[in-house]
């Protein structure tokens, strides 16, 4: 099964007000930035460059696959729901990624609720592609 890329976009302004709060990090080699059933500790933001992102069954089956494109919101579900990742998400050599902690994100949400409101969007449009996908496969 694959998820649009677009899925995971979100909005030049809520890029512009989350990278204000977040790290640089960069991926001179491939390197995983969580892996599905870690507990969140925050999102990356996919600047330049590629990330894979797969799900797996218990069985270690294959579920899904997507290529994330740039300006995309990653880990995000698990940071809002609080429950572990459901990705694994693999930054490939080269890649530059903002990060920003759990802690950074709640402060942010709290003092700008239209941005809130912004996020929703973005797991909204994860909800749909989803949807999609499943239908489609």
């Amino acid at each position: 099964m694959n998820l649009d890329p677009s899925a995971f976009l979100a909005n030049p302004d809520l890029i512009q007000a989350l990278r204000k709060q977040s790290t640089e990090v960069l991926c001179p080699e491939d390197r995983v930035l969580f892996r599905q059933g870690d507990d969140p500790c925050g999102l990356y933001i996919l600047l330049k460059g590629k990330v894979t992102l797969t799900m797996t069954s218990p069985a270690g089956k294959s579920i899904l696959s997507a290529h994330a494109a740039e300006g995309s919101l990653l880990g995000l579900p698990g940071l809002i729901g609080n429950e572990p990742y459901t990705l694994t998400a693999k930054a490939h050599g080269g890649a530059e990624l903002s990060f920003v902690s759990r802690d950074q994100f709640t402060v942010l949400m709290q003092n700008d609720p239209l941005l809130a409101l912004t996020v929703l969007q973005v797991l909204a449009a994860e909800v749909r592609s989803a949807r999609n996908a499943i239908l489609h496969r």
